[in-house]
């Protein structure tokens, strides 16, 4: 049986979950970040004021998926929220274990931190995501509507 480890994301390993991040983006028909992008990535992860935690799955000994997470603050709970921005895990390493391996990893980091919640979105079409949520009693919250603004 292959053995799953999850590790904080390192400055030694940033290259490999760039890596990561390309493989989303041509999962999801998105392009990858440029080159100024990914030194902010660099840079938020790893300058004087972090801006996201970033964690790194292993099968066996191989970077297979990752996780990106970030606090936020619920006024109403009057305690953290834990984000999970991304959870990615590369195709031949599904069936594994991994991606549950990062999820509860990101969920024991919230209740470590006293969050109230975690939260994240999912694209309506990717069923594989929604149907994995579900199976972790998560709750689609019909109610909230994603609104956006990009800035350049």
């Amino acid at each position: 049986m292959a053995h799953v480890s999850i590790l904080p994301m390192t400055e030694d390993r940033f290259d490999q979950f760039l890596a990561l991040i390309d493989a989303l983006a041509a999962y999801e028909k998105l392009d990858p970040p440029g080159d100024a992008a990914r030194e902010r990535l660099r840079n938020d992860a790893f300058g004087e004021r972090p801006r996201y935690q970033a964690f790194l799955a292993l099968l066996d000994e191989s970077v297979v998926g990752y996780a990106i997470c970030f606090e936020t603050y619920s006024s109403f709970l009057a305690r953290p929220t834990m984000y999970l921005e991304d959870l990615f895990v590369l195709e031949d390493a599904r069936k594994h274990g991994v991606g549950g391996a990062l999820f509860d990893h990101v969920r024991a980091l919230a209740v470590e931190r006293h969050c109230g919640r975690m939260e994240w979105q999912v694209l309506d079409w990717n069923m594989l995501a929604r149907d994995f949520y579900h199976r972790r009693s998560a709750q689609h919250m019909k109610e909230w509507m994603l609104y956006r603004i990009t800035f350049d």
